[in-house]
């Protein structure tokens, strides 16, 4: 053991005297292929150097547990959760059969401050595994809100397209029974005044169908009903079908009456199919136009949210980013939470990260949404301040509790159940900000949190003093800061 731990750089450092009482506190571990070390959330108070075998490390993240990083021979594992005295932040199991040495909470902190080359080799491990891990799940982070954003928007999608789709079949029919009228109107010998007549009351048709009469369920009910007794006694077909598309029309009693005179007879039912199919023929279209330019709004949004085709940097507007967001999450948001625009007028365009300052309004009104629980209000304000750009994205929820204050932009820290959230969002957005110059803050109470994002119209060039956003984070109140 003193052979082996000499040779790692953690402990290298050491006198042959504190190295050699060093192995005799440590304890050896000895684990089989596939035995848990520690699991992530459970409090932990021994770090472990392997000696023989592998260890994985893994970490829970939105239900999906993450593999970070295959440990080997002469590597620490476990430190964080002594020198942070906090839970384990990820989970460790033998991918072999191991022996690993056992150092207790004490012992760590003793050989840290002993000697200064183990506290540099610690620090070195510390930060390298940060970023590692970060990088890891940041990419995940990204693949994770991707396919949030996938499934949301084939949500969006699906309803427009299966109205153009249920749409198009329909228009097929009434297209169908349009073009067998002509046959039966030439073996009745319309006249040239009814044929004329007819035409008008197509045109007719044609401005009920784009403004159709609305009308209360009950109401509805009683007119349908009375037209389909009308229909009835006049031996019209079909009258089960006619009557709803008639009543949608405005058609009264004295409308149909007045038909019957212009055309009586035989006449009347060859009319009344051409004025319905023509009716279902012109509310149809408007359902595909409706329904393919809902699809089109989507997409456009949607480019226009990862800024497709354009420059890493350009000059971006926040109102458009906002919106484009909303759409984006719309599926998350239409289920109870009422949002509230308070934008500044004349906002300036800021030269940014277009996707980059997205991917915060996403984070930020996401988070949101999620502390409503899907039940409440959140309200979007802009303004301009000198050379900067504020944004507030306020929620009436439950609010952050105080003692959390100081971890919130901390990188892994969530409030979330373990599983459900990686603890980046924030720490993302946070690093987001502060690349483009500016700075993200929060205030928070119950029943209000207000996240504000500040940045500079032009974050490539020096810009002007910050504005003031109020009192620090879990600081005296009457100190204000500047970004």
């Amino acid at each position: 053991m003193f052979d082996f731990l000499r040779k790692i750089p953690l402990f290298s450092g050491l006198s042959g005297k504190d190295l050699k009482r060093l192995c005799g506190m440590a304890e050896e571990v000895r684990l089989r292929s596939g035995t848990m070390l520690f699991e992530e959330g459970k409090a932990g108070d021994l770090a472990y150097v392997i000696m023989k075998g592998q260890i994985e490390i893994s970490k829970l993240s939105d239900g999906i547990n993450v593999l970070l990083a295959v440990r080997g021979a002469g590597e620490l594992i476990g430190e964080m959760a002594l020198l942070e005295d906090a839970p384990r932040m990820a989970t460790a199991k033998a991918a072999s059969d191991c022996q690993l040495l056992a150092i207790g909470r004490e012992q760590l902190e003793e050989l840290l401050s002993s000697s200064p080359s183990s506290a540099r080799a610690m620090l070195r491990t510390v930060t390298g595994r940060l970023r590692e891990t970060e990088a890891l799940l940041r990419q995940k982070e990204k693949l994770a809100q991707l396919g949030t954003m996938a499934a949301g928007m084939a949500h969006e999608l699906n309803n427009p397209a299966s109205a153009v789709q249920r749409g198009s079949a329909q228009l097929a029919g009434a297209v169908k029974q349009i073009l067998e009228i002509p046959t039966a109107f030439r073996q009745l010998g319309l006249d040239a005044v009814q044929m004329q007549e007819l035409d008008l009351r197509l045109r007719d048709m044609a401005r009920r169908a784009e403004l159709p009469e609305i009308l209360d369920p009950l109401e509805r009910a009683d007119r349908e009903e009375i037209i389909e007794d009308w229909l009835e006694v006049r031996k019209i077909e079909n009258r089960a079908v006619h009557a709803p598309e008639l009543a949608s029309m405005g058609f009264e009693i004295e409308d149909l009456e007045e038909l019957e005179q212009r055309f009586p007879g035989p006449h009347l039912r060859a009319v009344i199919d051409l004025i319905c199919a023509a009716y279902v023929a012109y509310k149809v279209l408007r359902e595909i136009a409706q329904g393919s330019g809902q699809i089109a709004a989507i997409v456009k949004a949607m480019k226009s949210y990862v800024y497709l085709d354009q420059a890493p940097v350009q000059d971006v507007d926040i109102h458009e980013g906002l919106e484009n967001t909303l759409v984006i999450l719309k599926h998350k948001l239409k289920r109870g939470i009422r949002i509230q625009r308070d934008f500044a007028q004349g906002l300036p365009k800021v030269r940014a990260h277009g996707s980059e300052l997205n991917q915060v309004w996403t984070n930020l009104i996401d988070n949101a949404a999620d502390a409503m629980e899907g039940q409440g209000e959140i309200r979007l304000r802009t303004r301009i301040e000198d050379s900067w750009v504020k944004v507030e994205v306020e929620d009436n929820g439950p609010g952050i509790p105080e003692e959390l204050w100081p971890q919130i932009f901390t990188l892994f820290f969530t409030t979330k159940p373990m599983g459900q959230g990686s603890g980046q969002g924030l720490h993302i957005s946070h690093s987001i900000v502060r690349r483009h110059g500016g700075f993200l803050d929060f205030q928070s109470q119950p029943g209000k949190t207000v996240f504000t994002v500040c940045i500079p119209v032009n974050f490539e060039k020096n810009s002007s003093a910050a504005p003031l956003v109020g009192a620090a984070v879990g600081g005296d109140e009457s100190e204000e800061r500047k970004l």
